[in-house]
């Protein structure tokens, strides 16, 4: 596990990444990070170059926990199910065995199918303190409403999504954050009970197919009508928790992400408010800006050279979306958060090339129907004045303020 003061650092270095961003962009070469324990590569036209050679930077390693587990924890992880390979751990045919499924399921069609719950499960968290006058909105809807909508994507049944959604965040607190190891025992009880809560979905799947994306993913990673196997069971839960984390983790981040910036810039809001039209551009402005997942590890299959550095095979490189965002050579003024900017669209926010977010679609969706609904029913909502400047978890895949205090 790492030292405290090794903690301290890499915390400080995730809650505010973009000065390290902006001198890696000065740099000539690639910049070394100890503390990321890798090359950053942090221009966009070196980020783009490296998720365009898949095969020179393998995908193998892109989730590497920061967390060392205890022997404890260890111990309570073989009763539920996995590790093994998913879409975002995976290159070539695996990539595209993984891939597939989620581009049916994630479809255009299928997510337009999916708006008018979404727009419901929205509408019924608003009216649940609309009336109050203020809020924290990082509990009260940002973390909410995603995993909703995830778990109706994928077939949850609504009184099981509580629990898949506290599963999701427990796993992600286990590997990337320090905790006692008490509390990583905790933590892998309430992942291996997600684990489990998943394949009794999986085997009722295999048995009652439904419209839904389990059941594709059943019918795509383990074809046949036979009973599953456990190593079928195993992928499968893998892959189907990969999903719901992925599918509210990084919404709801962005959701709170892009609310602190419209309404830490008071112009922003109001001129969001003068012409709802540019709903689109702003959530287009607000995922490039400070986007949920900053950055992805690659592993290097071979000797390459990038960016005139020259590295040796197994060599680790950090891909920061986020940096690249924020490239001058690419956007003008591109520090700055501005909803009436064009040209914003060609971001990183969701990856790129074979990589690309198959959830990006359905992702702008919520976005978009949130900021409607919040300009509609609170037209006059602003940052709590009385409460201090939200702090951004110590993250770099689900960039997020830790509270969003707001009046109306």
């Amino acid at each position: 596990m790492a030292r405290p003061d090794d903690q301290a650092r890499r915390d400080e270095l995730y809650r505010d990444p973009y000065p390290l961003y902006d001198r890696a962009r000065r740099t000539e070469g690639l910049m070394y990070v100890p503390e990321f324990d890798a090359w950053l590569v942090a221009r966009d036209q070196d980020v783009r170059e490296v998720l365009l050679r898949a095969e020179d930077f393998s995908s193998a390693n892109a989730l590497l926990p920061d967390m060392r587990l205890s022997e404890a924890a260890l111990g309570v992880l073989p009763r539920g199910f996995g590790p093994r390979p998913t879409v975002v751990s995976s290159d070539g045919a695996a990539h595209r065995r993984h891939r597939a499924p989620l581009n049916r399921g994630l479809s255009a069609a299928r997510v337009a199918a999916l708006l008018p719950y979404a727009r419901t499960c929205a509408e019924e968290l608003v009216d649940g303190f609309a009336g109050n006058g203020r809020a924290e909105l990082v509990e009260a809807y940002a973390r909410r409403l995603p995993g909703m909508v995830v778990g109706r994507l994928i077939g949850l049944d609504p009184a099981d999504v509580p629990a898949a959604v506290h599963g999701g965040y427990r796993a992600e607190e286990l590997l990337f954050r320090p905790l006692s190891p008490e509390g990583q025992v905790a933590a892998a009880e309430d992942v291996v009970a997600l684990q489990h809560l998943l394949d009794g979905y999986v085997r009722e799947r295999r048995e009652h197919p439904r419209d839904d994306m389990c059941s594709t993913m059943v019918a795509a990673l383990a074809p046949g009508d036979a009973e599953l196997t456990l190593e079928q069971r195993h992928e499968l839960v893998t892959s189907l928790q990969n999903l719901l984390i992925a599918g509210f983790l990084t919404t709801s981040a962005l959701i709170a992400t892009m609310l602190l910036h419209l309404l830490g810039d008071r112009r922003q809001w109001r001129t969001l408010r003068a012409d709802p039209s540019l709903i689109p551009a702003a959530v287009e402005e607000a995922v490039r800006h400070d986007t949920a997942i900053q950055a992805f590890r690659r592993t290097t299959t071979r000797p390459v050279t990038l960016a005139g550095t020259k590295l040796p095979a197994a060599a680790t490189v950090l891909v920061a979306y986020g940096s690249a965002n924020r490239d001058e050579r690419r956007y003008e003024r591109a520090a700055e958060f501005d909803i009436t900017r064009s040209g914003n669209r060609q971001h990183l926010a969701f990856g790129y090339g074979t990589h690309g977010c198959p959830g990006s679609r359905l992702a702008r969706e919520q976005l978009g129907l949130t900021l409607d609904l919040f300009l509609r029913r609170m037209p006059e909502l602003r940052l709590d004045r009385d409460r201090p400047r939200p702090r951004m978890k110590p993250t770099l895949i689900h960039r997020s303020p830790q509270a969003l205090h707001v009046t109306w």
